[in-house]
């Protein structure tokens, strides 16, 4: 074993590694495509209702608004 390996054997080996991690690998599937006006509703959305609890923690806030 004293016999190290040519620099051809080695990136022989190095690319042979190369090869089986890249057809090994667990592949990431690309997350969906989000409509710009569904990402824009969503937002929306989301500000509202934040807003709305605003308004609740006021004093008095639930009585003014019914």
């Amino acid at each position: 074993m004293g016999q190290t390996a040519s620099a051809d054997e080695a990136a022989a080996i190095a690319a042979a590694i190369a090869r089986f991690e890249a057809e090994t690998a667990v592949g990431v599937e690309p997350a969906p495509a989000v409509n710009p006006w569904q990402r824009a509703a969503l937002v929306e959305g989301v500000s509202a209702k934040e807003a709305g609890r605003d308004l609740d923690d006021l004093e008095g806030g639930a009585r003014w608004l019914s």
